[in-house]
């Protein structure tokens, strides 16, 4: 069972739910990422991702006058640093998500997303090969 405590991004991107959402794509432009947490009343209140960009541009919807409380989704998939890469795929899975806020003992820590999820996963099998090479060889 390998643990996503390596991979989870501490360092995450947290926009007031009353910016627009141009301005949030923004961030996730300058900063290479693909989901930002929404945060009102310093409470995480939601996340906004690519997903949700493209639903907006695709209902027509101006980015520029569109807040994200508006359009952020609520129902956050979450997960404790000491969680399994596998318990977490699950929940992207069942959630139809490619991000999952990680909370430890209640307090936010930071955000780990499927990418990270598949790096930990590739890391793993090339211990496993390195080991059994090193058998083999030896």
């Amino acid at each position: 069972m390998i643990e996503i405590s390596p991979k989870v991004e501490r360092r995450v991107a947290i926009v007031n739910e009353n910016r627009s959402v141009l301005e949030a794509a923004q961030v996730m432009v300058d900063r290479f990422i693909g989901s930002v947490v929404v945060e009102g009343s310093s409470v995480i209140q939601g996340i906004f991702t690519e997903r949700d960009l493209m639903r907006v541009v695709a209902q027509r919807q101006d980015p520029a006058t569109v807040k994200l409380k508006e359009v952020m989704r609520t129902a956050l998939v979450h997960v404790a640093p000491d969680d399994s890469v596998e318990h977490c795929m699950d929940l992207m899975r069942k959630n139809q998500c490619r991000h999952l806020l990680v909370f430890d003992r209640g307090d936010f820590v930071g955000i780990v997303s499927l990418r990270d999820l598949a790096a930990l996963m590739l890391e793993e099998k090339e211990a496993l090969v390195e080991q059994l090479t090193s058998y083999i060889t030896s």
